[in-house]
């Protein structure tokens, strides 16, 4: 097996490279790179049977390599942050790896590879179908509890969840308020991240519950959102602003 690996800090590539190796000593690293553009420079002329990619690297995220040159080889994300977990897995990605991981958690990694393989044309087509009836889909909908009436709630109804001292509230379109039994990390990887982002540590919004938005120091962004949440200012964290203007842009 040839791997390419995406990661812009030395060690932790070298580290992943020497686990690769002592897990398989058949495998063999062709190149390691630390750019969005070294790795589009890079797979433009060679391929790999499997790339091992970090998501935040120097000049940008990894999805954007995915918008220059076409990949076809399957993915080993690897990040110390778990909101990409969907968006990882429908670019090619077949596991998802947090930072710090370990020696048994590649072998693992490359464990569901080798498995998915072996049941199916390993073509990129096949491969996709695969890793989306392992993983399962996006949520769709969500159960909510009304005194003792129990009710589900479509996601397309949804207009935003925000995270409230322990409690997860669920606010619809029509402006009905909801607690579900889920934290805000929990829920956020298992939602289509086409229709909804996470903003901050409190609000995960949908695309279409947003009605104004402004510019604000330190490319931060405030939001109105209809309907409007109660005494809160709903502003995109400056650490995810960047990942915000790429969604809107998708």
């Amino acid at each position: 097996m040839t791997v390419l690996i995406i990661e812009d800090e030395e060690l932790a590539a070298v580290t992943l490279q020497n686990m690769l190796v002592h897990i398989n000593p058949a495998i063999r690293v062709h190149a390691i790179v630390g750019t969005v553009e070294a790795a589009v420079n890079w797979l433009q002329q060679h391929t790999a049977d499997l790339l091992f990619m970090d998501i935040h690297l120097g000049d940008g995220e990894s999805f954007q390599i995915f918008q220059q040159v076409a990949v076809s080889s399957p993915v080993i994300f690897t990040t110390a942050y778990d909101q990409y977990t969907l968006k990882a897995f429908k670019n090619q990605g077949i596991d998802y790896l947090l930072k710090p991981f370990d020696e048994e958690d590649v072998r693992n990694a490359l464990t569901k590879l080798s498995n998915i393989q072996n049941t199916a044309d390993p073509s990129a087509p096949q491969l996709a179908r695969k890793v989306e009836a392992v993983l399962g889909k996006p949520r769709n909908r969500f159960m909510v509890k009304v005194g003792k009436l129990i009710k589900t709630v479509p996601s397309d109804q949804v207009a935003y969840f925000m995270a409230d001292d322990k409690y997860l509230f669920l606010m619809t379109k029509d402006h009905q308020n909801y607690i579900i039994e889920e934290t805000i990390g929990s829920l956020e990887p298992k939602l289509d991240q086409e229709h909804f982002f996470r903003i901050n540590r409190k609000f995960i919004i949908h695309i279409n519950s947003i009605r104004e938005m402004y510019k604000l120091s330190r490319n931060r962004v405030r939001i109105h959102l209809s309907p409007k949440p109660e005494g809160v200012e709903v502003v995109v964290s400056e650490e995810r602003a960047e990942a915000f203007k790429q969604w809107l842009d998708q």
